[in-house]
């Protein structure tokens, strides 16, 4: 059965609010308190307009080449194989550090329910590393429709914060004002890094970017989508935002590894706290799920070109995922969430991140065509995106670019020992072709504020038109 095209242009938008929006906010939001203090409101907005930017890259590649691998076949295609690999290479270092992030979220958002010594936390780490390697390996399919069910439970905390916490600066604003004051009571010495782990918040429309050969008109659904999305995505990170720094001076919040749960309890006392607690630990498992799916389908696509090791093509044979690959990603995410902190995971990732988006913005630069297709921006675009990759490049810490150096031509010996093998091509064939990629990033995506747009969508019809159904509603 071919599968039917004409997805929308809200659609598109949706897919990409929810491949954005997880739990990065119950993370980053207090690591910049130390830095910048109130100031990050400031820093959220330019992080937005940053990955706006780089995103609209990323779709008009996906238009140019619409196929899995995302940078790796982007960069591929425009070049070789050998700067395809080292874009794939550092995209999946960069997701794999999201994984043990996760896990400590997880141990640190526990320990505001249940104390946790030690070594019962090194313990968390794992069970929650290994339950959800394991729920990936039974099966993506059922995974998904766990995480639409727990949708409302991830959404509600944060949804529930943000109206209350707007309640609270209309009744009593000097609250607000007092937290507020002065606005950048640090200096901007730190302004640059802060931005980094602010843009990680952003980091995810590199798998929301579909082939755009399913797209209903492309060269203009594609731009407004990424543009409204973004927007979306922003306007619900500032609001979180202002009312977080609003509620709780940031002298506080720096001093804290659990950022929502001090402001639940600001608003609800003990309820609060209890209410965002549970929503980060929902959050933390569904965005860590997600996570171990993108990076394991990455170096699975490698994997099929003959880059990585063959190994990591195995299939389950009842299950049909990677499984190879994602038990070694959880053995690496159990052993990093122990030797590693946010702070230093973020930044190393947000370097390999930029490395691997300024290589996907000089093959745009290769990629794009005048003749044919005419996409507004494509020439603006990717030489604003290698200004903001290197401005983050240059902004991460000395060691995060030492170690990211070493990591990245780590990857050379890598390439040249797999290299000369033939491609999988049946597997290649299979896993490239557009129905297989749209299949599987429709039972991936996210949810979150994404499920949640489609919802007031949907009643906002019904209302304007009572008795209609939505096409292909039973």
């Amino acid at each position: 059965m071919e599968l039917q095209r004409g997805l929308s242009q809200f659609d598109l938008t949706n897919i990409i609010v929810g491949a954005i929006v997880g739990a990065d906010i119950y993370i980053a939001s207090a690591l910049t308190a130390g830095l910048v203090g109130p100031f990050s409101i400031v820093l959220w907005a330019v992080a937005g307009l940053f990955a706006a930017t780089i995103a609209m890259v990323f779709a008009y590649c996906s238009y140019y080449v619409p196929r899995v691998g995302g940078p790796f076949a982007y960069v591929s295609e425009a070049f070789d194989d050998f700067y395809g690999f080292l874009t794939g290479w550092s995209m999946w270092v960069a997701e794999l550090l999201a994984l043990p992030v996760f896990a400590i979220a997880f141990a640190n958002y526990l320990q505001a329910l249940v104390p946790l010594p030690p070594a019962a936390e090194v313990a968390v780490r794992a069970i929650f590393v290994a339950s959800l390697t394991l729920v990936n390996i039974v099966g993506v399919r059922a995974a998904g429709k766990l995480n639409d069910a727990l949708t409302l439970i991830k959404l509600s905390p944060l949804l529930l914060l943000i109206v209350a916490g707007l309640g609270i600066f209309v009744i009593h604003p000097e609250t607000f004002v007092g937290n507020y004051t002065p606005l950048l009571p640090l200096g901007l010495e730190n302004a640059a890094h802060a931005l980094v782990l602010i843009f990680w918040a952003y980091a995810g429309f590199e798998l929301g970017t579909l082939p755009a050969g399913e797209v209903e008109n492309p060269q203009k659904a594609i731009p407004r989508a990424i543009v409204s999305g973004m927007l979306i995505v922003s306007l619900f990170y500032l609001l979180t935002n202002f009312v977080l720094f609003g509620l709780v001076n940031w002298t506080i919040l720096d001093q804290s590894t659990v950022p929502l749960v001090v402001a639940g309890t600001a608003l609800f006392g003990s309820a609060g706290a209890l209410i965002m607690t549970v929503g980060a630990l929902f959050s933390v498992s569904g965005s860590d799920e997600s996570g171990m799916l993108g990076s394991a389908r990455l170096a699975y696509a490698m994997a099929i070109d003959g880059l990585f090791p063959r190994a990591f093509t195995e299939v389950h044979p009842r299950y049909g995922t990677p499984y190879v690959v994602l038990i070694v990603q959880g053995i690496l995410a159990f052993v990093l969430s122990n030797i590693g902190n946010l702070s230093g995971l973020i930044s190393f990732a947000v370097l390999n991140l930029a490395f691997s988006f300024m290589l996907t913005c000089f093959a745009l630069i290769v990629l794009r065509s005048d003749g044919d297709v005419k996409l507004r921006g494509q020439h603006i675009f990717p030489i604003a995106g290698i200004a903001i990759c290197l401005f983050l490049l240059y902004s991460t810490t000395t060691f995060d670019k030492v170690v990211g150096i070493l990591v990245i031509l780590a990857g050379i010996p890598i390439y040249l020992f797999y290299s000369p093998k033939e491609d999988i091509r049946h597997l290649k064939d299979l896993f490239l072709s557009e129905e297989a990629v749209l299949l599987r990033r429709l039972e991936a995506k996210e949810t979150y504020l994404a499920n949640f747009l489609g919802i007031i969508r949907t009643v906002f019809r019904r209302v304007g038109r009572p008795g209609s159904r939505e096409p292909g509603a039973r």
